[in-house]
């Protein structure tokens, strides 16, 4: 259907069914028999239509009945029009409604697909969120426990200091009584070896004291936790005291090779970066097995002038795919409840509060390399 707002044709008003059926009415209403034509013909009467003529109607038999039989006609296309320009009216504003629905709905889609994105991303962030959290909290809680355990180390330090003096003082002295008897003693063959066999034991006893008072002494420096400001540290002095404490707690007797050059003082936590070295030192003596295991520390200048600690181990290795996740907290390679996956989090964490960098280079079956740099401060 054409738009009402347009002129229209007689075709637009009726089909010529209905033009048929229209002048069968007429016929019967009027008992003569008319023509309706398009085109104009000499003595038909003129149908219109706003002003514009749509039609002629003919009656050959009765030529006065044409007029308002064409009254007529025009009457009833006259409430045709306004039916047609009410259907178009409809029609429009159906189709204009639809449309508007469709756009809205399209819209409304389009925010759903916005929002569900944005809820997405934001669920994202939260699940990171959480995670960082719960890692911070394990950080937390595993930092208040090393804190604990040096509180009890520095009581223990300090307990065990005084006893390990009475012990050395009195060994020395029982070593002075042993001169001054040996003496007065008669000198037979039995007598002398039970005196040798006797400053070897007071011997042997004043070098077990002197480790125990060394232990001691690095249980101190590796417990000393309350420091609040960064103080010079001998890197040396704690990678030695680090060393000591370590190889007391091996079973197997592992020693550490060291090969320390000297280095310039740095300024830091000695028990964090004590800590530091520790977390390394024991992944590098848990990765060797059998009598061929080895570890090695070094120290060094670099050429940049940074100080720079080097630890290696001849051990398992580390699994390429497995590298880029080493540093994440809970990771680990071991089998299930032999590691907390926190020894190198924590020891990367301390390097960055001391501006440094820890890098690692492993290969499977080969050994591994980690590297503590500690930048020019």
């Amino acid at each position: 259907m054409r738009k009402f707002d347009d002129d229209p044709c007689l075709d637009d008003l009726l089909d010529r069914e209905r033009r048929a059926r229209l002048l069968e009415l007429l016929q019967s209403l009027c008992g003569e028999s008319f023509r309706l034509d398009t085109e104009r013909q000499s003595g038909a009467e003129p149908v219109e239509f706003n002003l514009d003529t749509l039609a002629w109607l003919s009656c050959a038999t009765s030529p006065l009945r044409q007029a308002p039989a064409a009254r007529l006609l025009e009457f009833i296309l006259y409430y045709v029009a306004k039916y047609r320009l009410a259907a178009s009216l409809h029609h429009d504003t159906t189709e204009a409604s639809f449309a508007e629905l469709q756009r809205q709905h399209a819209a409304l889609q389009e925010s759903q697909a916005l929002y569900k994105a944005l809820s997405e991303h934001l669920q994202s962030r939260v699940d990171e969120q959480v995670k960082v959290i719960e890692g911070a909290q394990q950080q937390l809680y595993e930092s208040a426990r090393l804190r604990a355990i040096g509180q009890l180390a520095a009581g223990v330090a300090h307990e065990i200091n005084n006893p390990i003096g009475f012990i050395s003082s009195n060994l020395r002295a029982a070593g002075e009584y042993l001169d001054e008897l040996s003496c007065k003693l008669p000198d037979e063959q039995d007598t002398g070896a039970v005196l040798d066999d006797f400053r070897a034991l007071l011997q042997e006893s004043i070098s077990g004291a002197q480790r125990i008072a060394a232990i001691v002494t690095d249980l101190k420096t590796f417990s000393n936790i309350d420091q609040q400001d960064f103080v010079p540290c001998d890197l040396n002095r704690l990678i030695a005291t680090t060393c000591h404490l370590i190889e007391a707690e091996c079973s197997h007797g592992l020693t550490i090779a060291q090969r320390l050059e000297p280095l310039p003082q740095l300024a830091g936590y000695p028990a964090k970066i004590s800590q530091a070295l520790y977390n390394v030192l024991d992944n590098a003596i848990k990765a060797i097995s059998g009598p061929g295991g080895r570890v090695r520390i070094a120290s060094r200048v670099a050429e940049s002038g940074c100080s720079e600690v080097l630890i290696e181990d001849n051990g398992c290795g580390i699994a390429t795919e497995h590298l880029d996740c080493l540093f994440d907290p809970f990771f680990t390679t071991r089998p299930v409840g032999s590691g907390t996956g926190l020894g190198l989090s924590v020891a990367r964490d301390i390097m960055t509060a001391h501006r440094g960098e820890i890098l690692v280079r492993s290969k499977l079956g080969a050994g591994t390399r980690v590297t503590l740099r500690f930048l020019s401060q």
